[in-house]
């Protein structure tokens, strides 16, 4: 029994690099957790986690939204919509659970020049990713199911931090005048997604980062100083060569406050900025040595 319910069982739309971080904190309490997925390794993968797979689109997904009490959608919008409701819009229209979550992005924002925004703030995207975030939102919120948004600032953790480049002699510390990115360790995600479970408030919105919004060259340099290797060489902004969606992440700068997830969820970062986050990641990659 978690939270007073005997039976909770969360079904993930998209599972994951996040929602995997969840179930792992929700297997424990005695969560069954079902995530979707389009691949037949994949699936594989997650039931070997304790995750119960299910292959979707293909497998007929009603039974598992029959047995859900919470619902997370972790799916990203696809050519300017988003994957799910364009299947299950019909499907999900007049449904209730006990809890419906969707994980959005501070991309929602927009730029504001490295100032400060927080959930009250404007939704001024000016990225097309951002654009589709925002109708994504809003279309989740017409459903009648109102969902909490979260908004997710970088994601870096377990697989996802900088070393291997940095290692590899590939790490670049690209540098732009004024650029700051906020940052969130995939545990911190885990924590405030199981928070807003045990206390829920329909359609609210929650920024998810840490405390600490940094120049991305700091945390290149930081996590070279940290292996004792060089530090890689400063690449200004305009001769660096990039992919086009690389270059996108430097086309908005801002630093988002978290306040909310602390003041109305009760939540204590774990890794309250990227110094502590790295940290951890090497000492978990290293074996504590």
């Amino acid at each position: 029994m978690w939270g007073g319910m005997s039976d909770p069982r969360l079904l993930v739309l998209g599972h994951g690099y996040s929602a995997a971080a969840l179930a792992r904190r929700l297997l424990p309490r005695g969560w069954t957790v079902t995530g979707t997925t389009r691949s037949a390794d994949r699936a594989e993968g997650i039931a070997r986690t304790g995750v119960a797979p299910l292959v979707w689109p293909g497998a007929d997904i009603r039974p598992a939204l029959d047995a859900a009490t919470h619902l997370l959608i972790s799916a990203g919008p696809e050519d300017g919509a988003d994957p799910v409701l364009a299947r299950l819009g019909d499907e999900l229209r007049g449904r209730r659970f006990d809890w419906t979550g969707y994980l959005s992005t501070t991309g929602v924002y927009g730029d504001h020049g490295g100032g400060w925004v927080d959930e009250d703030t404007p939704l001024a995207p000016s990225t097309r990713r951002g654009r589709e975030r925002v109708a994504a939102e809003a279309a989740w919120a017409a459903t009648g199911l109102a969902p909490h948004v979260f908004r997710l600032a970088g994601i870096y953790g377990p697989g996802r931090g900088p070393f291997t480049k940095v290692r590899e002699g590939k790490a670049r510390r690209i540098v732009k005048a004024g650029q700051v990115f906020s940052r969130i360790h995939v545990d911190d995600i885990a924590q405030v997604l199981e928070a807003s479970i045990a206390r829920p408030a329909p359609g609210r919105a929650y920024n998810v980062c840490d405390d600490d919004p940094a120049p991305p060259q700091e945390v290149i340099a930081h996590a070279a100083r940290l292996l004792g290797l060089p530090v890689p060489p400063a690449v200004p902004f305009e001769e660096a060569e990039m992919s086009p969606m690389a270059r996108s992440f430097y086309a908005e700068s801002k630093r988002v406050r978290n306040d909310r997830i602390k003041d109305e969820l009760g939540v204590r970062l774990l890794y309250p900025d990227y110094r502590a986050g790295l940290a951890a990641l090497l000492a978990e990659e290293t074996g504590g040595r």
